[in-house]
């Protein structure tokens, strides 16, 4: 029988691996531990391993051929994203790396709105106020999505979905990608450069890919283009935001940004 090592599950996974693995024949033991040179070992007798992490696997390439050496063929990560893995690395081990398509489009984009309303509502400050018994709404009025312009930088499944989202709520959707004008967002969405994008949105949202071409992406330079009252949400890999330059941009005080998922690394 087939054995597949699963590295890192959470206790809310591991009922939809044991389906899985009842369905397919197949044997998946599961860890908590992330796989990493320190763990590698555990992957010994078995034919493949799944795995996800937030950090990059290995900075040693003889981790590769560590688990070639174990007979392993497969990492195959339950994750979009592939940038903790050395696939120059792996290739030369005869591994071969696999992910997940996709993420539920609609899932991500609906926390992209999710994290936008928090912002503009001020959500967490009414938080604070309210645990301390506090109900003065002063200096809190929040700004409708009628009277904003958001720009979504990353016009794919996520972006667009996000675009068809905000402009059925009433506000006015730019974008900027790499690819031509989507035709199934004409009167959704205005495509405009990203100069134009920082410049005029009150809020930017990201969903880019989180390759090499998109490190550091939001920059020093493009911190210093958006509205001083701009609110930022990245949903996209960490490393598309320069953690340095953001902090910068807030311990600045000119600015409301607010990485909402992830910062960059």
């Amino acid at each position: 029988m087939t054995k597949i090592l699963a590295y890192n599950v959470r206790i809310d996974e591991q009922p939809f691996i044991d389906q899985w693995s009842k369905e397919h024949g197949v044997q998946v033991d599961s860890i908590p531990e992330e796989l990493h040179d320190d763990t590698v070992d555990k992957a010994k007798g078995y034919d493949g391993v799944d795995f996800k992490q937030r950090t990059v696997v290995t900075q040693n390439p003889a981790f590769y051929q560590k688990l070639a050496s174990y007979g392993i063929t497969q990492l195959s990560a339950r994750s979009a994203g592939i940038d903790t893995v050395n696939l120059k690395w792996a290739k030369a081990n005869n591994l071969r790396v696999t992910n997940v398509p996709s993420y539920s489009p609609e899932a991500v984009a609906e926390m992209a709105l999710t994290q936008t309303m928090q912002l503009i509502r001020h959500i967490p400050q009414f938080n604070d106020r309210l645990s301390d018994s506090n109900y003065v709404v002063l200096g809190l009025r929040s700004t409708e999505l009628t009277e904003l312009t958001v720009g979504i930088i990353g016009v794919g499944r996520i972006g667009g979905k996000l675009a068809r989202i905000f402009h059925a709520l009433g506000a006015t959707v730019i974008g900027n990608d790499l690819r031509a004008p989507r035709e199934d967002l004409r009167g959704i969405m205005t495509y405009v450069s990203k100069e134009e994008l920082y410049k005029r949105a009150d809020i930017i949202s990201v969903h880019v890919w989180g390759g090499d071409d998109n490190f550091h992406l939001i920059n020093d330079k493009a911190f210093a283009q958006m509205k001083p009252t701009a609110y930022f949400i990245n949903d996209s890999r960490g490393p598309v935001v320069d953690t340095q330059a953001l902090i910068k941009a807030l311990n600045q005080q000119k600015n409301r940004w607010r990485c909402t998922r992830r910062c960059g690394r």
